[in-house]
């Protein structure tokens, strides 16, 4: 099963959602305090599932909260999630090829929206 896990780092608090498999899909900004942390998952599992594609590797368009897919300066195809009012709640790690990386962006369209909550210490 899916989760989202909650972790204090030295700067506040971020998160991961993970595959049932361990596998992180996707990871958060730092916020300042765990409540913003637990509204950006509450952000997550609500945006994703509705989310449009916008494939800036082929010039689309769409109007947020969408999936920007996009190469990096490495070349590498990564995807970030953003809400309603246009900031990042979740972005990728790089994938080698765009069609993993569309493979991302439907796994955290299936798992998010229904993936638990872990809340670990320190």
């Amino acid at each position: 099963m899916s989760k989202f896990v909650v972790k204090a780092v030295p700067t506040g608090f971020h998160f991961s959602l993970k595959a049932g498999n361990g596998e992180i899909i996707g990871v958060s900004e730092v916020y300042t305090s765990k409540p913003p942390c637990l509204k950006g998952i509450d952000s997550v599992k609500a945006n994703a599932a509705v989310a449009a594609l916008e494939d800036q590797t082929a010039g689309d368009q769409a109007k947020n909260p969408k999936f920007e897919v996009y190469a990096d300066k490495k070349g590498e195809f990564r995807f970030r999630l953003k809400a309603k009012n246009g900031e990042i709640i979740l972005s990728s790690e790089g994938y080698k090829t765009k069609a993993s990386c569309l493979n991302g962006v439907e796994s955290v369209r299936n798992n998010a929206p229904d993936a638990a909550v872990e809340e670990l210490e320190g």
